[in-house]
Parts: C-alpha cells; structure tokens; sequence
C-alpha cells in the first residue's frame, strides 16, 4: 500500500467520511466481484457489499497497521460471504462467463474456462477459497496466510491438494498444462 493510501487510513480512523469513501472506491471492483462468485447473484452481492462496508466503518478505529486495509477488507468480505450463505444454506459460485465478456474468445476457451469454474465449485471450502484468492484475485501465497490467520505453509498445502483435487476432477490435457503453469509461479 502507498504511502497516500495509509494516509487515507489515518484520516478515516479519525472520523474522516471522504477518505473512508476514497479507499472503499479504490477496492470496490475486487470486493464486488468476490461477493459475486460466492452469491452467485448481483442482489445478493450488493447486500454483501453493503454489510462489508459497514462492518469495516465501524472496526477501522481497531485497525492496528494501516498498511493492511486491502488485506482486512478482503478477510471482512468473505466473512461476510460466509455468514450470508450460512443463512441461505447454500454454497454456489458463478459461473465466470458471468462475470466478464468474453465475446472475443474462442468458444474452446469458453467450454475449458468452464470446466475448470465447475470443477472449482466443486472444491471443499478451504480449497475452494485459497484458490479463489491466488488465482482469481492474484494474490500471493503470503496474503493469503494473512488474509485468512493461518501459516503460509498451510496456504500452499491448501493450493496443492485443491489443484490436484482440480486434476482429478478434469483429467484432460488442458488442466495439466494449466495446472503444470500455475505450480510453477508460486
């Protein structure tokens, strides 16, 4: 995080509304989109949204380190994901051609990007949630672990067993050399 960034921080945690709204802008996009893969509907992930901005206007006081606001907004919204869905009784993701246009790209992609999200949905929660993060959220192995309070150890076990899970699941060629991609940049 910048240094205006952790200045927006400050501000917010003394009562400062428009910084708050300046770092809510600036990490809108992300959190929407992972309320969305975890609600699979866009009613449902505004609620979602609105819970988590609430949450984290009334827990910023405690924030200890500025520079972890993405970080511990992130860990409020799939909490908060968790707690809805926990009331609905029901896990699904999206599926991810909802989630962008992909006009452009070639329906072999299409049908594979597919398989892939199905077989994602699939996944225990743990797995499910820590692959989610790494590759759809691009963050690192270390973010996770901070992300979700567990050992970065745990996150890369937690990686491997779910792409092996994915591999299992989707025993053509183009999962392999996905999979064979994805384990060799972390």
């Amino acid at each position: 995080m910048t240094t205006k960034q952790e200045s927006l921080v400050e501000l917010a945690q003394n009562g400062d509304e428009q910084a708050f709204y300046q770092l809510i802008e600036q990490e809108q996009h992300k959190l929407y989109r992972m309320a969305y893969v975890y609600v699979q509907n866009e009613n449902d992930a505004v609620e979602v949204f609105q819970q988590t901005i609430i949450r984290a206007y009334e827990g910023l006081p405690q924030l200890k380190d500025p520079q972890y606001f993405s970080t511990w907004l992130t860990r409020i919204i799939i909490n908060c994901c968790k707690t809805y869905l926990a009331k609905k009784n029901s896990v699904q993701l999206v599926e991810p051609h909802s989630l962008e246009d992909l006009n452009s790209t070639s329906p072999t992609y299409i049908e594979e990007e597919l398989d892939l999200w199905h077989a994602l949905c699939k996944l225990e929660e743990k797995y499910k949630t820590v692959l989610l993060l790494r590759f759809y959220q691009d963050n690192s192995v270390k973010d996770i672990a901070v992300i979700l309070q567990c050992p970065e150890g745990t996150v890369k076990t937690h990686i491997r067993r779910g792409l092996q899970a994915l591999r299992q699941q989707l025993k053509g060629a183009y999962i392999d050399e996905w999979v064979q991609s994805v384990e060799r940049s972390h």
